[in-house]
């Protein structure tokens, strides 16, 4: 009889945090983010009451947890389907990609943007870990647009900032607008495709 594999403390961890994970996103979104506790998240996940408690200190931790999963999850994505794209190209490969993740993932994005907007309360300590994906988002599609220029597809006087400010708030508020409807992914749907009709027009105005 073969003897059964050990796991390493390491593949011990990511399944435990993948759990939590999972219980966390259940439990902020069933209940919100001011009734999720650490002590229901480690019960929900199958462990002990006290082990959420441990691994992450307190609530703070265990939104910035989820908050930086759910990022990263996003972010693979992301890299992957605007990898050899430039200008309206990437931007509207993001666009598709979102709603896909959307449809896909509608717990974690729920669950993600509802630590966002709670985390601009005055007291929370999110807003770092908001601000720097934030800063990323506008940064990605700047870097869209400049590499379109780059390579001639867009005139070098176009208003990057103006487009990267406008697609940023845009999915913001296409995400907020579905929270509040989240089995009609069809409008969702719509109202992607309709930022990238305005994506290729802001672009497009530039470039003539």
């Amino acid at each position: 009889m073969a003897k059964a594999l050990r796991l390493t403390q390491v593949e011990r961890k990511e399944i435990s945090d993948a759990k939590m994970l999972e219980a966390a996103v259940d439990l902020i979104v069933e209940r919100g983010a001011g009734q999720a506790t650490l002590k229901d998240v480690g019960e929900k996940a199958g462990y002990s009451r006290g082990l959420a408690g441990y691994r992450f200190g307190n609530k703070e931790g265990l939104f910035d947890f989820v908050l930086r999963s759910v990022g990263d999850e996003w972010l693979a994505e992301l890299t992957q389907v605007t990898k050899d794209k430039y200008g309206y190209e990437a931007i509207a490969a993001a666009l598709d990609a979102h709603i896909q993740f959307c449809a896909d993932a509608p717990k974690h994005v729920e669950a993600f943007y509802r630590l966002w907007f709670e985390a601009l309360a005055p007291e929370s300590q999110l807003k770092g870990v908001i601000l720097g994906i934030h800063r990323r988002r506008r940064a990605d599609v700047i870097s869209w647009i400049e590499q379109g220029i780059e390579r001639g597809l867009l005139a070098p006087t176009i208003d990057k900032a103006l487009i990267a400010d406008h697609f940023v708030a845009s999915v913001s508020g296409i995400v907020y607008h579905w929270m509040s409807d989240p089995d009609n992914l069809d409008e969702m749907r719509a109202n992607h495709n309709g930022l990238k009709q305005v994506m290729r027009s802001m672009m497009s105005a530039q470039t003539e």
